[in-house]
């Protein structure tokens, strides 16, 4: 039960590094700009803040396993 946040970040990590590679920005000249653009407008739904948000959970899990 406790691989649950470690599963579920792995693949929100997986996705995001997806999404960063494969959409399109509306502004930027480089994909990292397109990437913190996108972030900063469409927050998760972006592929950036779905790698954060999937680093985030996977420590969210370890905290959990230690604090358990």
């Amino acid at each position: 039960m406790l691989f649950i946040p470690f599963i579920f970040g792995l693949v929100l990590v997986v996705w995001g590094i997806y999404r960063m590679r494969t959409d399109d920005g509306l502004f930027g000249k480089n994909r990292k700009n397109k990437n913190i653009f996108n972030l900063l407008l469409m927050g998760e739904a972006s592929g950036l803040g779905q790698f954060l948000g999937g680093i985030l959970f996977i420590i969210i899990g370890i905290v959990a396993f230690v604090v358990k």
